[in-house]
């Protein structure tokens, strides 16, 4: 796939929590799984080991830091970390919290859907994506 066929070079991937020279994290817009945060290498590259070793300890700092403020602010069962990039062929991260009470758990997310969301635990989650912002864009700030 070349840039100008990238869906993550031709737009944001979601809402744009923070934003540097290196990285971006945005917020997921999925249903399921309200604080679900992307974490995308700005320039089109596939791999971890296609950027420099400062900036791959830089992205994965965010990676981390995004996971902190999820569990800080959400308080999930479960964090799940994914670089998969099959069908989006471009260096991002899922970062998604989990919890047992979610429609696919214990299955990943892409899985075979177990249950159905409970819509006051998803209105609960969701009411706290103010402050998941806030705590994403503070620790993201002090990364690099």
């Amino acid at each position: 796939m070349t840039r100008d066929r990238c869906v993550l070079c031709a737009g944001d991937g979601g809402e744009v929590l923070f934003r540097d020279d290196l990285l971006r994290a945005v917020l997921v817009d999925d249903a399921d799984y309200p604080g679900y945060v992307r974490v995308i290498a700005n320039a089109h590259l596939r791999e971890m080991t296609d950027l420099a070793p400062a900036d791959r300890q830089r992205l994965l700092a965010a990676v981390l830091a995004v996971e902190a403020a999820q569990r800080e602010v959400l308080a999930p069962y479960k964090v799940n970390l994914a670089s998969f990039g099959n069908v989006t062929p471009h260096l991002h991260w899922h970062v998604i919290p989990r919890y047992a009470d979610d429609p696919h758990f214990p299955e990943p997310v892409w899985g075979a859907r177990q249950r159905q969301a409970d819509p006051a635990q998803l209105a609960a989650r969701r009411a706290r994506l103010g402050a998941l912002r806030a705590a994403i864009a503070g620790r993201l700030a002090c990364v690099g």
